[in-house]
C-alpha cells in the first residue's frame, strides 16, 4: 500500500487515521470485550441487552472466521516459500521465478497442502488455551520475529543506493497527495489493527478491570506502526537497490523479493541465500500469529455457544478453515475459471470481507457504542470505575466515536464500492 499510494505522504497520513480511526475503534471494542468478558458475539448481547444490536457481534465472529480460512491459503504459500528458499529454488532469471510463484499457485495439491499444515500448527497451539497457547507461542514468536526484522532491516538498508529507498519513505511528496491516499490510508488502519474482525473484542474479554483501555489501544497503535514501518525498511531499500518499481503490489512478496535476494546480494550468494530463508521464516511466523488471533474468535465463540470443550470448538473451527481454506485454493487453480461477480472464489472472500463486513461492522459498532450503550457503562470501562483521572480523554474519544469515526468509516465504504 505504501509502495502504491506515494511512500512517505501515505505514511504520514496512515498514522493520522491511526490516531484518528484505529485508536478510538479499537478502545470500543475493548469496552464491549471487557464488559461483556465473553466471546464477540455474546459481548454485544450482553452489553445491548439482547436487542438487535447484538448481531453485530455475530458479523464480527463470521468475519473473522470468513477471513481465517482464505488467509490461511496466503499463509501457506509463506511455507511454501521458506522450503523453497531452503532448496535454492528461487534462482535463475525474472521470468522463472514469476513462472515459479504462477505455477505452484495454481498447482491443485502444493497450496492446499501448506494451507493444510499452518492450519494444523495453528489448531496445535489454539487447543491449549489463552495462556499455555497463545501467550506462549507468543512470547518465543514476538521477539524472535523482530529480532529477525532488525537483522534483514539491516542487511537491507546497507545495500547500495538503498538511501533511495529510505528517502522513498521519509520524504514526503505532497504532490501526489489526493483523495485515494487518504481513503487507502484509512482503510489499511482499519485492517491493520485488525478492527471489526473480532479478534479485538474476544482478547478484551480477558482483560483485568485493572487494565487502561486508552493506553493499551494507543500502545498497541505505535507498535503496529512501528513493525510496520520496520517492514518498509526491509523492503523498500531492497528493491531501490536493483531498481524494482515500489508499486509492485502484493507481488514484491513472492515475485520481486526473490529477485531483490538474488540480486542485491550478488557475489554474496550465501548471505543472499541465508537473507532470504530469514525474511520468508519472519513472513511465515507473522502469518501464524495472525491466523491465532483469527481462530482464537471462533474457537472462543464456539466453545461458549454450544458449551463443548476448547479442544472440541478448536478442531470445529480448524476443519471449517481447511474447507474455506481448500474451496479458496483451488479457486486459484482448476477453479480458476470459475467466477462470481467476474471474481475468483478467493477474490470474492476478499471482496466481501475486506470491502463489506469490515466496514459495516466497524460503523455499526462505532453507532452503537456512541449513541446507544449507556453512557455509565462507557465512562465505567474507560476510566476503570472511575480510578482513572482520563475524564479528558473520555470526552475526546465519546466525540471521535460519535461523529468522525463513523463519518470516516462511511467515507471508506464508499469508495471501496466505487460510489466515491
Amino acid at each position: 500500500m505504501t509502495g502504491q499510494n506515494g511512500g512517505a505522504v501515505f505514511i504520514l497520513i496512515y498514522i493520522f487515521c491511526v490516531l484518528l480511526l484505529g485508536i478510538p475503534c479499537m478502545i470500543s471494542e475493548f469496552i464491549i470485550g471487557r464488559y461483556g468478558q465473553a466471546n464477540t458475539a455474546r459481548a454485544f448481547r450482553k452489553i445491548s441487552g439482547d436487542s438487535m444490536w447484538s448481531l453485530i457481534g455475530y458479523m464480527g465472529v463470521l468475519t473473522g472466521f470468513l477471513i481465517s480460512g482464505y488467509y490461511a491459503v496466503v499463509s501457506g504459500w509463506c511455507l511454501e516459500y521458506v522450503w523453497a528458499s531452503l532448496l535454492m529454488k528461487l534462482q535463475g532469471n525474472p521470468e522463472s521465478i514469476q513462472q515459479y510463484f504462477v505455477t505452484f499457485s495454481q498447482d491443485p495439491i502444493k497450496p492446499v497442502f501448506w494451507t493444510l499444515l499452518i492450519l494444523i500448527a495453528t489448531y496445535l497451539i489454539i487447543e491449549n488455551g489463552v495462556r499455555n497457547g497463545i501467550e506462549r507461542a507468543s512470547k518465543l514468536m514476538m521477539p524472535t520475529l523482530f529480532i529477525l526484522l532488525l537483522v534483514i532491516v539491516v542487511a537491507s538498508c546497507l545495500l547500495p543506493n538503498a538511501d533511495k529507498g529510505i528517502e522513498f519513505l521519509f520524504k514526503p511528496d505532497l504532490s501526489k497527495f489526493n483523495s485515494d491516499v487518504f481513503l487507502a490510508a484509512l482503510g489499511q488502519s482499519f485492517y491493520s489493527m485488525s478492527i471489526a474482525m473480532g479478534c479485538i473484542c474476544t482478547y478484551a474479554s480477558y482483560f483485568s478491570k485493572q487494565t487502561n483501555l486508552a493506553k493499551s489501544a494507543f500502545q498497541i497503535g505505535i507498535i503496529d506502526f512501528l513493525v510496520a514501518l520496520l517492514a518498509g525498511l526491509l523492503i523498500f531499500p531492497a528493491a531501490f537497490s536493483i531498481g524494482v518499481n515500489p508499486d509492485s503490489g502484493p507481488s514484491l512478496i513472492f515475485i520481486t523479493l526473490p529477485n531483490v535476494f538474488q540480486q542485491a546480494f550478488h557475489g554474496f550468494a550465501a548471505f543472499g541465500y541465508l537473507i532470504s530463508v530469514l525474511f520468508y521464516v519472519l513472513l511465515s511466523m507473522a502469518a501464524l500469529t495472525s491466523l491465532m488471533s483469527l481462530h482464537e474468535v471462533s474457537t472462543a465463540f464456539l466453545e461458549e455457544e454450544l458449551g463443548t470443550t476448547r479442544k472440541r470448538a478448536a478442531i470445529l473451527v480448524t476443519l471449517g478453515c481447511i474447507i474455506v481454506g481448500t474451496i479458496c485454493s483451488l479457486s486459484l487453480g482448476p477453479w480458476r475459471d470459475l467466477l462470481f461477480f467476474n471474481m475468483t472464489i478467493f477474490d470474492l472472500f476478499d471482496f466481501v470481507t475486506g470491502q463489506l463486513f469490515l466496514p459495516i461492522v466497524g460503523f455499526l459498532t462505532c453507532i452503537f457504542i456512541g449513541w446507544f450503550v449507556p453512557h455509565k457503562i462507557v465512562r465505567d470501562e474507560f476510566t476503570n470505575m472511575g480510578t482513572l483521572r482520563n475524564e479528558g480523554s473520555l470526552h475526546i474519544y465519546l466525540f471521535l466515536v460519535k461523529y468522525v469515526c463513523p463519518v470516516c468509516i462511511l467515507f471508506i465504504f464508499l469508495h471501496q464500492l466505487g460510489w466515491l
